[in-house]
């Protein structure tokens, strides 16, 4: 993709189309960028893009500055269906993501990995297993590092190692991992992609450009994923909780265990004790990285190894702290209702579980019979509140708290000893946070607070 020269206009400047303008600016590109926020909600980063001869519109989008380039980069947080966007690519313009962007520079092989639950933790992982087995190894994407700041260190041995989300694979069009990963699929950004299978179909982007001599790792357990194997051109390997498969990884004795095709021997990769993530959810992560990294030529050592000493993501089923025998755990990457639906299962009984922000179209029954055999209690907040108590009442003691600093207070003081505490929201962070990472620092730091407090109350 030649890129010197060309008007190139960036939409959205968050973190992956700040990355983006900066990236196309220094391969020549004569750029604009164009966000709907107040140029003075962008004011941290509008100075570093003038510097670097970067035009700005700031407060929203003008047609005309639509209509007058040659490439639309879009960032993953502004829909398609944005009026300029629709308009212009009814002229024939072309629009894509910081995905498809950087995918056309970045050196070495892709493995990708995507699904509505698990990514982050899979990516990460799947990332320290390659790294182990003393591959060049870079990670980013969806899990923080946007993709085109991978470019320059990547080189023809590099395995990038990148979290993708729907958002980023609805505007691809060459995207070509050598390794995909779709971990599940389940109701998610329903507010974005209007329906089910509009999101799942965005999900299936992530092998959509590649063949027989490419590989997808697909979750036997999840229909919706399970079902993407009928459109696929790879060669499918399967992970599963339930069974064996042909090839792929599955538990079988209380052992991960691994096969590379249907006539091959098996291995026995791991004791499932070995595993230092809670969850069934995770056990999945882990076998879905074992199929990823098998493939990719890890060794089995290698693959144990990092799997023993690999810790928990930030926001995922984080442990923070026990206090006064009530132990508090961080999921605020739990944005939907099925990663809830996982986090309580995490845990036998005794949870009193914070709910809620902002709604993203979803069905809230869906915990019920979890909560009612585990949940001692749920507190809401947020702007979702009202509708998560009208799903779920009758089913739990429900507390209205608004706010997570008096969800975090009332949780605690009602807990006893062996309960559990547990942030895992089922919604987007956006109308009381900046996003989930703030929402989830905020919860740490309120409950380092409360044991402040029990400590100065017993002293």
């Amino acid at each position: 993709m030649e890129l010197k020269g060309k008007k190139v206009l960036v939409v959205g400047l968050g973190k992956s189309g700040l990355a983006a303008a900066l990236f196309l600016r220094r391969r020549g590109a004569q750029v604009t960028v164009s966000d709907v926020r107040s140029a003075e909600a962008l004011a941290k980063d509008i100075p570093a893009l003038l510097e670097e001869g970067i035009n700005v519109e700031a407060g929203g989008h003008g047609l005309l500055t639509f209509r007058r380039q040659d490439l639309i980069v879009v960032s993953p947080g502004v829909p398609l269906d944005t009026p300029e966007l629709v308009q212009v690519k009814a002229f024939g313009l072309r629009v894509i993501g910081e995905l498809e962007l950087a995918a056309r520079f970045l050196k070495g092989k892709i493995l990708a990995i995507t699904g509505s639950n698990g990514k982050t933790t899979t990516t990460a992982l799947v990332g320290e297993i390659l790294k182990a087995a003393g591959f060049p190894t870079l990670v980013g994407g969806n899990i923080g590092v946007p993709v085109v700041a991978l470019i320059d260190e990547s080189t023809d041995e590099t395995w990038s190692v990148l979290e993708v989300s729907s958002f980023q694979l609805e505007s691809t069009e060459q995207f070509h991992p050598s390794i995909a990963v779709i971990l599940n699929i389940t109701p998610d950004h329903l507010d974005r992609h209007g329906s089910f299978e509009n999101y799942a179909l965005a999900k299936e982007r992530i092998f959509a450009a590649q063949n027989e001599s490419d590989c997808v790792v697909l979750n036997a357990d999840n229909a919706r994923a399970a079902a993407a194997a009928a459109r696929s051109a790879a060669t499918i390997h399967w992970f599963s909780l339930e069974h064996s498969v042909g090839a792929g990884a599955w538990v079988e004795d209380g052992f991960v265990t691994y096969r590379a095709a249907k006539d091959a021997s098996t291995e026995k990769i791991m004791p499932l004790g070995g595993i230092p993530l809670k969850g069934e959810h995770n056990v999945e992560n882990v076998l879905a990285a074992v199929c990823a990294t098998r493939m990719a030529g890890a060794s089995a050592d290698a693959i144990r190894q990092a799997i023993e000493s690999f810790r928990a993501v930030e926001h995922r089923l984080e442990f923070v702290a026990t206090v006064n025998g009530v132990d508090f755990y961080n999921d605020s990457k739990a944005t939907n209702v099925d990663a809830t639906a996982k986090a309580v299962a995490a845990f036998p009984s005794g949870i009193h579980l914070i709910l809620g922000g902002k709604d993203k179209n979803s069905d809230y029954t869906m915990l019920t019979s979890l909560l009612r055999a585990r949940a001692r209690a749920v507190y809401t907040i947020g702007s979702a509140a009202a509708k998560i108590e009208s799903h779920l009442r009758g089913v739990v003691s429900i507390h209205s708290c608004e706010t997570l600093d008096k969800a975090v207070t009332a949780a605690a003081a009602a807990a006893r000893p062996g309960d559990v505490v547990l942030l895992a929201p089922a919604c987007s962070s956006f109308d009381q946070f900046e996003n989930y990472e703030h929402r989830g620092r905020v919860f740490k730091q309120l409950v380092e607070e409360w044991r402040g407090w029990k400590v100065w109350q017993n002293a």
